[in-house]
């Protein structure tokens, strides 16, 4: 049962097919929000007290750091040395894979943000871990590429790891998002007619 005033939004929405630009505001709201939460609400520093935090972090971390780096000595046939889920390349250049680079922050992202917005749980259920995925390999990708830059572009790397790559986390967000609005969740047609009865 609708609120009357939640009723009225949906109806207006509905009325001017506005439906696209409301899903769009709502992802950017619990996006922004839930980023606001973890850096400055205080989550992340909340959650560093209790030891299943870091090694939840480290064991993301590695699970990064192993693939990549097979990626960059088999298939990129770079000559590297590994230690503690680091890559050092030949031109002394290095990338280390932290804790803050395990991905967790995005698998929290991306999972508060499927629960949160409209659809079906029974598609929830798997298309939040197909989520997950998907979010792991684009992760695993970047340091890959980071060890690209560092061999070839080191100047660049800064730059690519601060505003390229990272950035990069929240167009596969937003991608893995619009695959669910327009081709997974769409079950439209019972709530419109449900609100074209009650008008």
């Amino acid at each position: 049962m609708y609120c009357p005033f939640y009723f009225r939004i949906k109806l207006f929405i509905q009325k001017h097919k506005l439906q696209p630009v409301a899903d769009v505001v709502l992802f950017a709201i619990i996006i922004y929000f839930f980023h606001w939460l973890w850096w400055s609400g205080g989550l992340k520093h909340f959650l560093e007290e209790f030891a299943f935090f870091p090694e939840t972090e480290q064991f993301l971390a590695h699970q990064v750091f192993l693939p990549a780096a097979w990626i960059v000595e088999n298939i990129l046939h770079y000559p590297i040395k590994t230690m503690d889920n680091t890559i050092y390349l030949s031109n002394h250049a290095y990338v280390a894979i932290e804790g803050a680079c395990s991905g967790l922050k995005q698998f929290y992202e991306w999972t508060v943000l499927m629960i949160l917005f409209p659809g079906p749980w029974k598609k929830k259920l798997w298309y939040i871990p197909l989520g997950l995925i998907v979010i792991h390999l684009d992760n695993i990708l970047r340091i890959v590429i980071l060890s690209v830059v560092a061999v070839h572009w080191p100047a660049h790397w800064g730059f690519i790891h601060m505003w390229i790559l990272r950035p990069f986390f929240y167009v596969v967000i937003f991608a893995l998002w619009m695959i669910w609005v327009e081709k997974i969740r769409p079950a439209r047609e019972k709530t419109k007619k449900s609100i074209e009865k009650n008008s």
